[in-house]
């Protein structure tokens, strides 16, 4: 009974795969209930008996579901929503990166231009300080000369002292040409660097705001409520002549040359001089000249 039972069920599949068949559907794979069976048998349009194994139902269905996902990815692919977003967002990257640049491009020109003007200012103070150095290199060392000079610019040196303008360690010696040895701020002044002692600083350019002895000269240009510059000026070498200290015109007039005077050729001094210009209350505003001079 069961048997019969079986056979008439799938007869009623085939005549229903049949009847699909001929409605222009595909047959759809019919399992029986006798799964251990493991193949059965369905019947085509033309009445043809065909046997469909189990794996061939499985490969069916993973290839089905293969092409489902296929066509799935390429619909997301496809799909355009939320394009514009992303447009959006990439333009706005772009536009502030753009407004980035032109910020950073006027704040660095803005710090270049202030730094500019800073070392500018300092400049022109340590070109009118030099003016003050070539006097101080006239006078040749003369200390009558020398402090006369002294009470005149005495605004200028540091705290109103005329003494804290020329900080030349006495211990700086050298010897001229003619043996005469000469220390301190004259040394400097009248001597070869050749000559110097180590206290001098022979060919040493450096200058060390801090430390007196690393230059020669100091006073203050400015006034408040501007800016004041304080000068750091150093005789760095000095190439001896025969060049006398300025005394101006006198004595009795000058007479004609006679047949029997010998013209005394002039040398002249050559002096290298460092010089540093900065603001007390700011360091990083300064500027340094170097200055071949010749007297």
């Amino acid at each position: 009974m069961k048997e019969q039972r079986a056979s008439s069920m799938e007869q009623r599949a085939r005549e229903k795969e049949h009847i699909l068949s001929l409605r222009g559907k595909a047959p759809s794979p019919v399992i029986a209930r006798r799964s251990l069976r493991p193949t059965r048998q369905s019947q085509d349009s033309l009445g043809r008996v065909s046997t469909i194994s189990k794996d061939e139902i499985l490969r069916y269905a993973q290839n089905d579901k293969g092409r489902r996902a296929r066509n799935d990815k390429v619909q997301v692919l496809s799909n355009e929503k939320g394009i514009a977003l992303v447009m959006i967002l990439i333009l706005a990257a772009i536009a502030l990166s753009i407004m980035a640049g032109l910020i950073y491009m006027i704040t660095s020109s803005s710090q270049i231009s202030g730094m500019q003007k800073r070392y500018k200012t300092a400049l022109e103070g340590a070109v009118g300080a030099k003016d003050v150095t070539y006097q101080f290199i006239s006078l040749r060392g003369d200390s009558t000369d020398t402090t006369s000079f002294l009470n005149i610019i005495k605004d200028l040196c540091p705290d109103d002292d005329p003494t804290k303008c020329i900080t030349t360690p006495s211990s700086c010696t050298g010897t001229d040409v003619s043996g005469i040895s000469f220390s301190g701020f004259e040394a400097k002044l009248r001597t070869p660097s050749t000559s110097w002692s180590s206290d001098c600083g022979p060919e040493n350019m450096s200058i060390i705001p801090s430390t007196a002895t690393s230059y020669d000269m100091s006073f203050d240009l400015g006034t408040s409520p501007y800016p004041t510059y304080r000068i750091y000026a150093k005789i760095v070498s000095t190439v001896e002549g025969n060049s006398a200290a300025d005394r101006g015109l006198g004595g009795n007039p000058v007479v004609a040359a006679g047949s029997g005077e010998v013209t005394v050729v002039s040398v002249p001094y050559l002096y290298t001089i460092e010089m540093d210009a900065q603001n007390p209350a700011n360091p990083s505003e300064r500027s340094k000249l170097s200055i071949l001079y010749q007297y």
